[in-house]
């Protein structure tokens, strides 16, 4: 699993050696030698304490190597001035066998911008066939959940992830046991639109990460693992493997202590675009629905379009679409203004053949709410737009549970 291992923290920079030093302790026991010696480890990353490092690994041996993974991370945790670790396990180019002398790590400040180009994707799958998308490292998910569904965007900056807490919260007053993941990997907000600290969450005893509690919905983001302004510098690999492991091995139920209820729905705040963060949910994870969410404009609704294009190709039904900043009504007067027009998503699913979900207005309330970590739905809830998000939450729980 992804943990950000925490201990107190030291202003004195880890050296390259240092971490050289502790990796080399770690030993791939099938090949007999440590991963350093293999050329295993590549993309390492240190800023402020905290270290971020690629473990490369045969795809086929991927899922028994999570006791490698930890132990790596904790090597180099040990170490004075390191604060925080986080070891992925990604597909390697081919086999490492690297000899030692020829093993390299680059630790300096520059590391930062290379780490993308630094991180192998898998060219192939184990049967030899091709696999582009790098997904067949990790076994299908099965998870205590009964519904899942992505709220997903054509494009950035349409309010998705405020749309995506607000209908987690919502379906939860609708009577659901609901959850709300945050996959939004390079961009994630669910902690501060929640007020949750940005600090890992503990393990329990299944060896599992118990995710923290808002409202009455379980949360996990990856934003309870990096420092709020540290950038994600990541290819398609290890965002697939982030995703992955933070719904295989977070505790969604409370399973270590003997519950066995099912949480009803699970919603996904996907990050913008249509690529691998999207790719993983579709293949790996049995996803029920997807939820496009967009502003009215022209410019927002031609990458939606491209959103729910690209869900229907992978075989996942779109529930519907969500017109959000609608329009503007004054506080004051009362005058509805139309500041990114209006109608166009409402349009747009009339033509795509999909459903229509609602429309949300740029409103004071849910900026300010939103900012302050009390989401509207749950601070104002006789306020038209809670009872907006009341009303589309409603349409989603009688597609998702039919009477």
């Amino acid at each position: 699993m992804i943990l950000k291992k925490l201990k107190l923290f030291k202003t004195e920079q880890v050296s390259s050696d240092a971490i050289t030093g502790a990796l080399s302790s770690v030993i791939d026991e099938d090949q007999g030698k440590d991963i350093i010696s293999l050329g295993m480890v590549s993309g390492v990353q240190v800023q402020d304490g905290a270290v971020l490092f690629v473990i490369e690994v045969d795809s086929a041996r991927g899922p028994a190597l999570e006791p490698l993974r930890l132990k790596a991370e904790q090597a180099v945790l040990a170490l004075d001035g390191v604060s925080r670790v986080t070891a992925v396990l990604a597909a390697a180019r081919k086999a490492p066998q690297v000899a030692a002398n020829q093993t390299s790590i680059q630790l300096d400040g520059q590391t930062a911008g290379k780490l993308a180009s630094q991180t192998s994707s898998s060219s192939s799958s184990s049967s030899g066939h091709p696999d582009p998308h790098g997904m067949n490292k990790n076994p299908p998910l099965t998870l205590p959940i009964k519904k899942i569904i992505a709220v997903a965007s054509g494009k950035g900056g349409v309010g998705k992830s405020t749309v995506a807490v607000n209908l987690a919260l919502a379906l939860s007053k609708a009577g659901l046991r609901a959850g709300i993941l945050d996959a939004d990997i390079y961009g994630p907000s669910v902690p501060r639109l929640l007020k949750l600290p940005a600090v890992k969450p503990e393990m329990n005893s299944l060896e599992k990460l118990v995710p923290y509690e808002a409202h009455g919905v379980k949360v996990m983001s990856i934003g309870f693992m990096v420092e709020e302004d540290t950038p994600m510098i990541w290819r398609g690999p290890m965002v697939q493997t982030a995703i992955y492991q933070m719904l295989r091995d977070v505790d969604w139920i409370d399973e270590a202590s003997g519950q066995t209820e099912y949480l009803d729905v699970l919603v996904v705040d996907m990050p913008p675009g249509t690529g691998d963060a999207q790719l993983t949910m579709a293949q790996k994870v049995p996803l029920s629905g997807a939820i496009i969410v967009s502003t009215p404009q022209d410019i927002a609704l031609i990458d939606a379009r491209k959103g729910i294009g690209m869900f229907e190709k992978v075989d996942v039904p779109v529930l519907g679409i969500i017109e959000n900043m609608s329009m503007f009504i004054c506080p004051n007067c009362n005058h509805e203004a139309h500041i990114f027009g209006h109608g166009g998503a409402k349009a747009e699913a009339t033509k795509l053949g999909c459903g229509f979900l609602g429309e949300i207005p740029l409103d004071i309330d849910i900026r300010v709410t939103s900012d302050e970590g009390q989401p509207v739905i749950v601070s104002n809830p006789d306020g038209a737009p809670a009872r907006i998000f009341a009303d589309i939450a409603s349409q989603i729980k009688a597609q998702l549970f039919p009477a």
